[in-house]
């Protein structure tokens, strides 16, 4: 596991834990990114496919593979990415040992011994430290509560989706939807007038998959449409949310979400944490 790094937001100075995320490498080796020592996180503001990848060489068979850049969204409303060391030289293959020389015809070979077994060793996984969760609001929009009878069930782990596309992002945050345990959800073919790309019995959502800052227009509007069908409204945003859209969904108490290119959403307000701990 990497090991966390104390990463500021260039925005708001405010200090985050950061670990960078693990890739599956085509050799079967986790990859993880090397962060840039002494690096400058930046601020995303114009966010170009090309420059959104960075190349990282496998540790173990020295392919060398292009994965997402790391990044998080602040509490700000800011997407921080934060800079990767340049790939090193692929290592070398090892010499092979030259054979040994040829005994003489007359030398007596010695017994071969019988091979001893050794125990495997076992290694214990690091665990994660649990982030701090910040002290919800008193949501007005129309939160799912946990079925009664006890705790909800703990989910298994979320398997995101690669974001590649526009349509990447719908897929990858309609999964997150079911995920939280969200039922029926459906993702919409065309860009619909209303807004809602995502609709299901319970939710509609919104995915802004551009490369600027969601608007306050777009927060409003969907927490109309939230307000109108009776359902939770939820935002993802790829390029983070301009501060006006992020101020006035804490007012409106409507979860925002943003999204890396890895496909996992992470939570950027009071409410989108008070989904995630009371959905089920």
């Amino acid at each position: 596991m990497a090991e966390s790094v104390s990463v500021r937001c260039p925005t708001c100075r405010r200090e985050h834990t950061y670990a960078p995320p693990h890739y599956p490498c085509a050799c079967g080796a986790p990859i993880s990114l090397p962060l840039l020592s002494g690096g400058v996180p930046v601020r995303v503001e114009h966010r170009t496919w090309a420059g959104s990848w960075v190349p990282v060489r496998c540790a173990s068979c020295g392919r060398l593979d292009e994965w997402p850049q790391p990044e998080f969204g602040c509490a700000c409303g800011t997407t921080v990415r934060v800079p990767v060391a340049a790939p090193g030289v692929r290592p070398a293959a090892p010499r092979q040992a030259a054979p040994p020389p040829a005994e003489p015809a007359h030398a007596e070979r010695p017994r071969a011994e019988e091979p001893r077994g050794e125990e495997p060793r076992g290694g214990r996984p690091d665990g994660d430290a649990s982030p701090s969760r910040r002290t919800p609001q008193p949501p007005r929009s129309r939160p799912r509560t946990p079925a009664a009878g006890g705790p909800p069930a703990r989910r298994p782990a979320f398997r995101p989706v690669t974001i590649r596309t526009a349509q990447d992002a719908k897929t990858a945050s309609a999964q997150y939807l079911r995920w939280l345990g969200f039922a029926e959800v459906r993702v919409a073919g065309n860009r619909p007038a209303s807004g809602v790309d995502l609709r299901g019995p319970e939710v509609v959502a919104h995915v802004d998959p551009t490369t600027t800052p969601t608007t306050l227009r777009d927060i409003e509007t969907l927490w109309l449409n939230g307000l109108n069908e009776s359902a939770t409204a939820v935002c993802f945003s790829l390029a983070g949310y301009s501060r006006e859209a992020r101020h006035r969904a804490d007012e409106l108490s409507l979860a925002l979400f943003v999204l890396d290119l890895t496909g996992t959403p992470q939570p950027v307000n009071d409410p989108a944490d008070e989904l995630i701990r009371t959905v089920a």
